[in-house]
């Protein structure tokens, strides 16, 4: 058995003296893990960083076997990911939800949408908004995505600003007004259609608000899971710095 695909490292733990058996998000053949011989080496562990991209050559005798990697580099992207606490947290994260998915099932939107997120990480704050869209890809991946196009209630396509914490359907303005304080808010870059706005601490807040829910109730509570340590402390990076950047300048 043999194959050749792209991949995104996951995580690594080590295997004996001098191998790793490295955890690969690929394009085609899914999660997948594979022994890296010589990957606890000097020249091999900084291509197995969780969060680069790379060319793996998979190779075993059978199918169901775990097979080895021989990995070369794409795009080593750890070291700029990892030179900052929200990127360690984001990265950690992001790998630990892509575990949710089932092992060898090839999920390529997710493969796709993973690789544009961690392209685009330096900023923390973009960096958050592709964490939520992530969690948001990952909840409908799993068969629980949420209906944000449409009102729940009416039917309707604009002002949807509230998210019934129920059925995880969108609900208008005029629709949600009564029950308001019963309602998740839908933060305005997570409204389908509408315009770019500025960002703030409380979109974000609202966004980690409203994914957080849903995949604690039905993706990880499930499974005998909680939110990960990660994500707790990417939202608390995140806080911080909008803290700082609220502050006077002197």
């Amino acid at each position: 058995m043999e194959w050749t695909d792209e991949g995104i490292v996951l995580g690594v733990r080590r295997h004996g003296e001098s191998s790793a058996i490295v955890e690969l998000l690929t394009r085609a053949h899914g999660r997948h893990l594979g022994l890296v011989r010589g990957g606890a080496s000097s020249r091999l562990r900084p291509l197995l960083q969780p969060g680069n991209s790379v060319s793996a050559v998979w190779r075993a005798r059978l199918d169901e076997h775990l097979g080895t990697y021989a990995i070369e580099g794409l795009k080593l992207r750890a070291a700029t990911l990892l030179g900052s606490s929200h990127g360690v947290y984001g990265v950690t994260h992001l790998a630990s939800i892509a575990r949710l998915l089932p092992e060898r099932d090839p999920h390529e939107e997710i493969f796709a949408l993973l690789e544009h997120s961690l392209d685009d990480f330096d900023d923390i704050g973009s960096a958050a908004v592709h964490l939520i869209h992530f969690e948001l890809a990952m909840l409908a991946e799993l068969g629980f995505g949420l209906a944000l196009e449409n009102c729940a209630v009416t039917g309707e396509t604009t002002d949807l600003i509230y998210v019934s914490p129920k059925s995880g359907g969108a609900v208008s303005r005029g629709a949600g007004e009564p029950w308001r304080d019963r309602l998740l808010r839908l933060p305005p870059f997570l409204r389908h259609g509408e315009a770019a706005s500025e960002l703030t601490e409380q979109d974000l807040q609202d966004g980690f608000r409203l994914t957080g829910l849903f995949l604690l109730r039905h993706v990880l509570e499930p499974r005998g899971q909680a939110h990960s340590d990660a994500r707790a402390g990417f939202i608390n990076a995140l806080m911080r710095q909008q803290a700082r950047a609220a502050l006077p300048s002197p």
